[in-house]
């Protein structure tokens, strides 16, 4: 189920975003949705979707590398973890947003809200 919402609004709901085989394994995928970009990484498996900004600098992260369950900025080397959107190495210091994750028949769906 998606929502589509007006500049300024806020979506809320879930909303299939990708294919489950769209997200390979040990891989970021880039994705759009109601909230925006997001990145999709695939770690041992298990799916997870974060917004596709750096919080060092606002650049995105789905450019990067997926590492031993850590997002690495393409930019200035920041790293995340991929399941929490804690930040893990400098020059990042706040988190990612980090959206709840549900597979239903073969689709990757993200709560939006």
């Amino acid at each position: 189920m998606a929502f589509r919402i007006g500049r300024g609004s806020r979506a809320t709901g879930w909303q299939r975003v990708a294919a489950v085989e769209e997200v390979p394994p040990e891989e970021l995928t880039a994705v759009q949705s109601d909230a925006g970009p997001v990145v999709l990484a695939n770690v041992d498996g298990a799916i997870y979707a974060l917004e596709d900004r750096c919080s060092h600098q606002d650049y995105p992260l789905s450019g990067g590398d997926l590492e031993d369950g850590q997002i690495e900025c393409p930019f200035h080397g920041a790293r995340f973890d991929a399941c929490t959107g804690r930040a893990t190495m400098l020059p990042a210091v706040a988190p990612v947003r980090v959206f709840e994750v549900e597979i239903r028949d073969g689709a990757v769906h993200i709560l939006l809200g």
